[in-house]
């Protein structure tokens, strides 16, 4: 069989018969200057995406007689990262040879950030939360991850209004929200609907006046409890909103309890909402109700480490986890975030109702959210460490 020769194909063949010659005068008129070490994008990254932050207790002030603002500055960068306001940070510290994380609303404005300040208000409920109140002292350093979360405003979701209803320490993030509209960062028009027993658990009363003398935010106080001149009384209704606003007309943001959240998804029931109308701040969870829990054997792999610790049925595996020592990883405590996304091996398990935020890939080959698992046999897993 002949074959023609094209031309194209020759001049191919020239080509790269002079490529390494071509390459050896390119390189050679190029700069001799050494390529830079830092690039500004991976700083700006670095910057907004520190991971895990070391910090230093600088201030503590009490808000109420259960609930204390904690104040923080970095001690391994001169600024916190911007955030969102509304999002939160995950605390960790070791009480009692427990390696023990919670995540905590942020109360501080964004811009307080980048002044190496944020502040935390936390109650004084819970083992770690109660340690933060009563034992905490100024100069204690923890860990603290970078803000998170998905409690924020967000122009192509919500609406130009936003009511934010508040029960006890579920004030913290509204007062970040208050203090970024005032700061000129957000452009909503802000309502807050904020409900105590008494007058004395208002937490950050003064600031919240002082907001609304400047008319960043408009304030409605309720108190359940108590009957006082200027507040109202009682709990957030429907009737209540409506007396204020336009319920159809507005996004909901909650931050409380589960019995506010439950109490005011009645009140708004009537009015079928859009499911992205209402927004409520994720709790923790935490142990579940079972009689006379068993407690089995947990076997964690986090790289080339092996522990065997006890894990009740009672509580998540993370709990087990920290309460073994072991810095396992976790933000959101809440089944949504991810970030404990961990690999199951063996054994028998339940996934803790209403918290199942895993993809339909991880219910399929294995993966957990230790933070919201509960055991139910012995079982194993392959954990990733904390970075």
């Amino acid at each position: 069989m002949k074959f023609q020769k094209q031309i194209f194909g020759f001049m191919d063949m020239l080509r790269f018969k002079e490529l390494v010659p071509n390459r050896r005068k390119a390189l050679a008129s190029g700069t001799d200057t050494p390529l830079p070490k830092r690039y500004r994008v991976n700083e700006l990254a670095k910057a907004l995406h520190p991971g895990r932050m070391q910090v230093e207790v600088t201030a503590l002030r009490p808000l109420t007689d259960g609930m204390t603002e904690l104040t923080f500055r970095r001690t391994d960068a001169d600024a916190f990262p911007f955030f969102r306001a509304g999002q939160y940070v995950s605390l960790q510290g070791t009480v009692a040879d427990s390696v023990v994380s919670r995540p905590y609303s942020i109360s501080s404005s964004p811009r307080e950030a980048l002044e190496n300040k944020l502040t935390l208000g936390v109650e004084n409920a819970g083992f770690f939360s109660g340690y933060l109140n009563r034992e905490v002292k100024v100069g204690d350093r923890f860990l603290m991850t970078e803000p998170a979360g998905e409690f924020h405003y967000e122009t192509l979701r919500d609406k130009p209004q936003i009511a934010c209803i508040a029960g006890g320490s579920g004030i913290t993030p509204f007062l970040s929200m208050a203090k970024s509209r005032k700061e000129g960062d957000e452009s909503y028009e802000m309502i807050l609907f904020y409900g105590a027993r008494d007058e004395a658990h208002l937490a950050y009363k003064a600031e919240l006046d002082a907001l609304a003398a400047e008319g960043a935010i408009k304030v409605v106080y309720l108190l359940s409890d108590e009957t006082r001149e200027g507040y109202e009384h009682g709990f957030v209704t429907a009737a209540l909103l409506s007396r204020y606003l336009s319920i159809p007309d507005v996004t909901f943001f909650l931050c409380g309890p589960a019995a506010m959240y439950e109490f005011v998804g009645k009140e708004l029931e009537p009015f079928a909402l859009p499911r992205k109308a209402v927004r409520r701040d994720a709790a923790c969870c935490g142990n579940r109700a079972v009689e006379n829990p068993r407690t089995f054997s947990l076997t964690v792999h986090i790289r080339d480490k092996v522990w065997n610790i006890p894990a009740r049925e009672d509580e998540t595996l993370l709990a087990a986890m920290e309460r073994a020592g072991i810095p396992a990883p976790n933000k959101c405590r809440a089944g949504g975030c991810g970030y404990c996304h961990s690999q199951w091996l063996a054994g028998e398990y339940t996934v803790a109702e209403g918290r199942d935020g895993r993809r339909l890939a991880d219910r399929k080959f294995g993966g957990i959210h230790p933070c919201v698992t509960y055991p139910q046999s012995d079982m194993e897993i392959n954990v990733p460490p904390a970075e």
